[in-house]
């Protein structure tokens, strides 16, 4: 594919009638373009790992509505399920036998021993909150810097001016109430979390952290000694009587079958008090869940005293989906993920290395992400670091050669079991002018 400059007339056509009537023209922040700068490209249909845009360009997909495709778009069966269940009524208020199987099918992979379903991962990380408090009797909560749990106005909160000192707003609307009793540290600290539990100890609820953080660029908790940080982290709120709520919405059946947690979860020998779940369980429509030990979730309504309530929760199309991309995910679609993500790891890297640019790929499971950036990146302040003009300039270059890529220099790429050879040969073909781009383009 050449590099001419694609037409996106209908795109900017429909771009500019949607900033009329929506905020920024976009119903997420990120699909804006504005940290890549440009047009968004507006999506007319998907197939498999491609994406065709209402002017009629194709291009290989390595977004996946942000983790949730983990068949590919469209997939025979999803599709059917997603038929069948419409066809019975779009919605009832009422329990489903889906609902149950989906709970059934999310419990038998993972350490949770009940589940609520809900439909998006801010209402599973606010609730895992709630209920944490409410299990406990304490009040403070315990989050990293970079780790992003959806828009709950208690943890959109940034650092304070000291270690130990309660966080502050991260963005206009959120009141210093909201965020009064958050702490905000490092990500992969250790001595951080010893401090911050040695003095509040006995008032924290919870810590809560993504498994592997994907929404910093992905950064893989660190293993110190054979101990991993998420081991550490659970192990440090159990001894002081806190929860340790682990954010798998990006991680969960996407890094494996277990999620994240079972990568080193397993050997290890903990688990999670409590889990959130998203994306890849509702196949691309919404649907999410959180859960824990039946301890803890026995103090949720109607059982116990914490409210919580949803009125599409369990929706029957969107189990339906989950339920139906769960049971093909299979151990060959795992080990085909590897595989794809593992090429394009290494030659995106191989192309950056031949063109100079200074870069760390970093990946958990078969996430990963492209630092522009001297590595490797802990946490993040250190992601911070990376150059955004680079990527910039190598978004677009990839962008016109028919790849698109997150819009953001701070996300995760994503591969499908729909990624074949030819969509995979697109990417490599893409990448050594892409890479010089961003040789040219960066620092600016």
């Amino acid at each position: 594919m050449t590099s001419t400059p694609l037409t996106t007339d209908k795109s900017a056509a429909l771009f500019e009638r949607a900033r009329a009537v929506t905020p920024g023209g976009v119903n997420s922040p990120v699909r804006a373009f504005n940290a890549v700068g440009g047009t968004p490209r507006f999506i007319a249909e998907a197939q498999g790992p491609w994406l065709t845009d209402v002017d009629g360009h194709s291009y290989v997909d390595l977004v996946g509505s942000w983790g949730p495709m983990l068949l590919g778009h469209a997939h025979p069966e999803v599709v059917a399920a997603v038929q069948a269940a419409a066809a019975r009524g779009t919605s009832y208020g009422t329990p489903t036998e889906g609902e149950v199987a989906l709970a059934e099918e999310i419990v038998s992979r993972t350490p949770v021993e009940r589940l609520r379903l809900v439909s998006s991962g801010t209402e599973a990380t606010m609730s895992a909150i709630r209920l944490a408090r409410g299990f406990t009797g304490r009040d403070v909560v315990v989050k990293f810097a970079g780790c992003y749990h959806g828009h709950v106005d208690s943890l959109l909160a940034a650092a304070g001016s000291g270690l130990t000192t309660f966080s502050i707003p991260g963005t206009p609307g959120v009141p210093e109430s909201s965020t009064e009793l958050t702490l905000v540290l490092p990500y992969n600290d250790r001595a951080a979390v010893e401090q911050v539990f040695a003095e509040y100890g006995d008032r924290i609820a919870c810590l809560i952290t993504e498994a592997a953080p994907g929404n910093m660029g992905v950064i893989a908790p660190e293993v110190v000694d054979g101990q991993g940080f998420n081991a550490f982290l659970a192990e440090t709120c159990r001894a002081h009587g806190a929860l340790f709520v682990s954010d798998e919405v990006m991680t969960g059946f996407r890094a494996s079958a277990h999620g994240q947690w079972g990568l080193d979860g397993e050997v290890e020998g903990w688990a999670p008090d409590l889990m959130t779940f998203g994306k890849v369980m509702g196949g691309g429509l919404p649907a999410a869940a959180f859960g824990g030990r039946a301890e803890v979730m026995a103090h949720l309504a109607p059982d116990g005293p914490v409210y919580q309530a949803g009125t599409l929760s369990g929706n029957p199309i969107a189990t339906a989906a989950g339920l139906t991309t769960l049971r093909c995910a299979t151990e060959k679609v795992y080990a085909h993920l590897d595989r794809v993500a593992d090429t394009l790891r290494t030659e995106a890297s191989r192309a950056l290395e031949q063109a100079g640019v200074p870069h760390v790929v970093q990946s958990t499971g078969s996430m990963f992400s492209v630092f522009l950036t001297e590595g490797p990146v802990r946490n993040f302040a250190e992601a911070q670091g990376t150059d955004v003009a680079a990527y910039g300039a190598f978004f677009h270059a990839m962008l016109e050669r028919g790849v698109h890529l997150p819009p953001s220099a701070f996300e995760g790429w994503f591969v499908s079991a729909a990624h074949d050879d030819r969509a995979v040969q697109q990417v490599l073909d893409a990448l050594p002018a892409a890479a010089q781009a961003a040789a040219a383009g960066g620092g600016q």
